[in-house]
């Protein structure tokens, strides 16, 4: 069945008085039109509450006390404007609001860099580098320089400066674009005496670099899935998703040039998607150790420093 025509922001603000019913409104409205989420949202109820929330300023985990807050007409024209463009423009909400959560962590970013959405930040935050739970990759403490490859907004290098108190942080990438809204979240963080940009091709840059960790969240989408992407996805940039015909052009080149720029007892944390079969036949001789989150099984792989050649 064909939505019914969208009114003006105006209109809508007259009808709609409470958070309430913009939470309603754009959620029944957002199915209506088949809007693609995966943004930071899963569904159209999630990506309603994103909207109305951050629209107004409001924590984005505490819905409920606001519910049935009345609305001034300022802010009812801002929200009806902000989901009219969501249906119209179909970009992503976080391209609207200039805002982005990443393990509750808030990010500057627009159109000039990926949502970020990498399930690296949930590994982080886990029991992987603090031993949590009998399990541990490295020691937090021991961790004195690390490298953000393909960084886009600098996300991912800034937990890092979180997580790791000693370590010193490159982050490398080939978007100039990208590197100025990193530029942007390191400026809001406060951490830019810890971490810093470099732009350039992979390890191109790093000649004599090395790392204790390498972290990576490289473009991993495969030429297939590039032709038909839905349009939330296309107003990402084409050179942070794309990477060869398979997918995994550049996660070979990572692989390959890794163990050159790791420090003994080192290792790399790559996000690669949902095609570990493709890695495991090309390189049987390296022990991908496969690290599910609480979303995704088999996306994200381990390497020891010495799997990847370095020697001891």
């Amino acid at each position: 069945m064909k939505p019914e025509p969208l009114p003006d922001a105006t209109s809508l603000a007259g009808e709609l008085v409470t958070l309430r019913d913009y939470l309603r409104y754009a959620t029944s409205t957002f199915r209506a039109h088949d809007l693609v989420f995966g943004h930071g949202t899963n569904d159209a109820l999630d990506e309603a509450a994103f909207i109305v929330l951050e629209g107004l300023s409001l924590p984005i985990d505490r819905l409920e006390p606001f519910l049935d807050a009345r609305l001034l007409l300022t802010e009812r024209k801002r929200l009806a404007e902000l989901i009219l463009a969501r249906i119209i423009t179909r970009k992503p909400a976080s391209y609207l609001l200039n805002k982005a959560y990443v393990g509750g962590v808030p990010f500057y970013v627009d159109e000039r860099v990926i949502v970020p959405r990498s399930f690296i930040g949930e590994l982080l935050r886990g029991g992987l580098f603090s031993g949590a739970d009998g399990h541990q990759l490295m020691e937090a403490e021991s961790v004195c320089s690390a490298l953000d490859l393909c960084t886009g907004s600098g996300c991912l290098a800034i937990l890092m400066a979180q997580h790791f108190p000693h370590a010193m942080i490159e982050a490398v990438d080939l978007s100039p674009d990208a590197l100025a809204v990193a530029k942007i979240n390191l400026a809001n963080s406060g951490l830019e005496d810890r971490i810093g940009l470099i732009e350039g091709d992979l390890f191109g840059p790093l000649a004599g670099h090395s790392y204790d960790l390498i972290i990576t969240n490289p473009p991993y989408v495969s030429a297939q899935v590039m032709a038909s992407l839905p349009p939330e996805y296309a107003q990402e940039p084409t050179m942070a998703l794309g990477s060869g015909e398979d997918g995994l052009d550049i996660t070979r080149r990572i692989l390959h040039g890794a163990g050159k720029h790791l420090n003994p007892g080192g290792g790399l944390l790559c996000e690669i998607g949902e095609d570990r079969e493709i890695l495991e036949a090309e390189f049987p001789e390296l022990p991908f150790l496969w690290l599910d989150t609480e979303e995704s099984t088999g996306e994200v792989f381990w390497l020891s420093a010495g799997d990847l050649g370095c020697e001891s």
